[in-house]
């Protein structure tokens, strides 16, 4: 959907160009101002006596296309806002399996007794272990 979207905003950047042309190359009923200097006297060579009609008509043409164009991309985004999902915008979630707890291994240490009343730590590795207070510094 959004590559169509995307086409159909391109096409109608092209119509507002071609609509903003076409309504400096008119010329005005005094025969004068942009129309002129922007190829009047071209368009006449071209189209012969019909000129103006042939620029009228391509305005209005140009003018109804470009605002069936502008509310048809009015309703594909409305379209696009209600369709998306709620977590698109959001970083995903992931989910990460929990290993089982196991006990740790039995230390081959000896734990060292105090006579105070501070805890002791017991280190599951091979160094001896140490009381709380001298780990302090």
């Amino acid at each position: 959907m959004s590559i169509l979207i995307g086409i159909f905003t391109f096409v109608l950047i092209l119509i507002s160009v071609f609509l903003v042309l076409v309504v400096l190359a008119q010329k005005a009923k005094t025969d004068g101002g942009m129309g002129a200097s922007l190829g009047g006297g071209a368009t006449e060579a071209a189209f012969g006596a019909d000129t103006g009609n042939v620029l009228t008509k391509a305005t209005i043409n140009a003018a109804i296309l470009f605002f069936v164009l502008t509310f048809g991309l009015y309703l594909a985004h409305i379209y696009v806002a209600k369709h998306t999902k709620s977590t698109e915008g959001q970083l995903p979630v992931i989910n990460v399996p929990v290993a089982p707890a196991t006990p740790a291994p039995a230390s081959t240490a000896p734990a060292v007794e105090t006579t105070t009343a501070a805890p002791t730590v017991t280190l599951p590795t091979s160094a001896p272990a140490v009381p709380a207070e001298a780990a302090k510094p």
